[in-house]
């Protein structure tokens, strides 16, 4: 049972149901043997991309004009998830860890096909115009969000502003009612936010759903594109999305940087289960990058949590990590963590695999490497059961020196964004800058789905 990047070392075998779930917790430690985990780690090493898995995770709604800070849901495989990350080219492998298959709609990963997801989801993948003509309502999008599909490229969101105050409602064939409305918020610094709302609600009130969109710009060069949603539907099941991308220049540096992050959020209905998970992805023109998760799920007794980050300095030093653990009502808990820190060709990794019983009896193995440079890697570790190795190996030192997707990939997919016109500043009127503190507050989960 080796400690792999992005995932569990030997990861229970769980699947979700919808009465319930299956439950297989690791195999006993004496089952894997030092030379397999070797092995096994050697071969999952000799890349250049580390693997990673991505189960699921928890996030909230705004006005478009006071800078919305909100969850998203979702439900997708590893593999999609990093297609919104990066492109066909250069997508990165993540492994396989936690795995999950619900029959719950927005549980359910994208690549599932399951009669229950199709209900939900048959609208959302067809594509409805996102700017119809006047008079006529906007078509109905009252499916949850995907989960596990990270941050969506702005093209895919298709936002698309009025350039005139609109207000205006009615009443579709079906007895379905529908609003739209837009304008235009000035502020101090030459702020501006322009927006368009609109909704619909169905005949008999049992599903609803809300949109925003929204640019904004001032003076300081700052621009900022975003989308809002929420929804209920018929069954109960109810969902929270935001989605924003921000270009601005450092203050104290004046490097130019570009921020996208999404939040997502969905409730059952009829179950005890939810999700939430944040994503987030920053970009300067140094090529200084710092890309990141949280995430939490719950389904009926098992509840999971996953946080995993990327910082390169865009100088050759990297850091990455993932922590991510599970636990069930019974009392069983089981979880896997790894770092690893380069620059140079030199390095080290190091990890644990652990699992707890109901009994409160624990097991855990830690491992790790340290890489020289020279083509010699120091490999250690052991676990409760006795295990224990230290040894020195020749082999060759892989790690991702470069994100896949970098400053020039994000600056290309930015173009809507990139092209926002602000104000027209009056001679002689120069902008006021900020220099307190940027960092934004930390975000925590609604109540309903954190961690106990």
């Amino acid at each position: 049972m080796v400690a792999t990047s992005r995932g569990f070392a030997s990861p229970p075998d769980f699947k979700l149901t919808r009465l319930g779930l299956a439950f297989h917790p690791y195999p006993h430690p004496s089952t894997d043997t030092n030379a397999g985990r070797m092995r096994d780690l050697r071969k999952r090493r000799r890349r250049l991309s580390l693997p990673r898995a991505d189960p699921p995770a928890v996030t909230l709604i705004t006005c478009c004009c006071s800078d919305p800070v909100v969850p998203i849901l979702s439900g997708k495989t590893v593999d999609k998830a990093d297609d919104r990350r990066f492109d066909s080219k250069k997508r990165a492998h993540r492994a396989a860890g936690v795995q999950a298959s619900a029959a719950l709609p927005f549980f359910a990963s994208s690549s599932s096909s399951s009669p229950a997801q199709s209900r939900f989801l048959s609208k959302q993948e067809k594509h409805y115009p996102r700017c119809t003509p006047r008079n006529s309502g906007p078509q109905s999008r009252d499916s949850p969000p995907k989960r596990d599909t990270g941050i969506a490229n702005e093209k895919e969101w298709g936002i698309s502003l009025l350039n005139e105050n609109v207000n205006e409602s009615g009443t579709n064939e079906d007895g379905s009612t529908w609003y739209r409305e837009s304008g235009e918020d000035l502020g101090n610094n030459g702020y501006r936010c322009r927006w368009t709302r609109m909704g619909g609600t169905s005949h008999d009130a049992s599903s609803q759903w809300k949109e925003t969109w929204w640019e904004k710009s001032d003076w300081t060069g700052y621009k900022e594109l975003g989308v809002e949603k929420s929804g209920r539907n018929a069954e109960g099941d109810s969902w929270w999305e935001t989605w924003q991308e921000v270009l601005h220049q450092d203050e104290w540096s004046n490097v130019a940087r570009i921020e996208r992050s999404a939040q997502k959020q969905a409730k059952s209905g009829t179950e005890n289960a939810g999700w939430y998970e944040k994503w987030w992805e920053k970009y300067d023109a140094k090529g200084w990058t710092e890309k990141g998760a949280h995430k939490y799920g719950r389904l009926n007794e098992q509840s999971w949590w996953e946080k995993w980050g990327e910082h390169y300095d865009g100088r050759g030093s990297v850091l990455k990590w993932t922590d991510k653990w599970a636990e069930t009502e019974l009392g069983t808990k089981w979880g896997d963590k790894w770092e690893e820190k380069f620059f140079a060709g030199i390095g080290s990794r190091q990890g644990e695999t652990w699992h707890v019983s109901p009994s409160g009896e624990r097991w855990s193995r830690t491992w790790g490497e340290e890489h020289f440079g020279n083509g010699k890697v120091h490999k250690y570790g052991k676990s409760t059961t006795g295990e224990s190795w230290d040894i020195v190996v020749d082999e060759e030192t892989y790690y991702e020196a470069e994100p896949h997707y970098g400053w020039a990939d994000v600056v290309g997919d930015s173009s809507q964004l990139l092209s926002i016109k602000p104000r027209e500043r009056p001679p002689g009127v120069y902008p006021a800058l900020d220099f307190g503190s940027l960092s934004p507050p930390v975000d925590e989960p609604p109540d309903e789905f954190s961690p106990q």
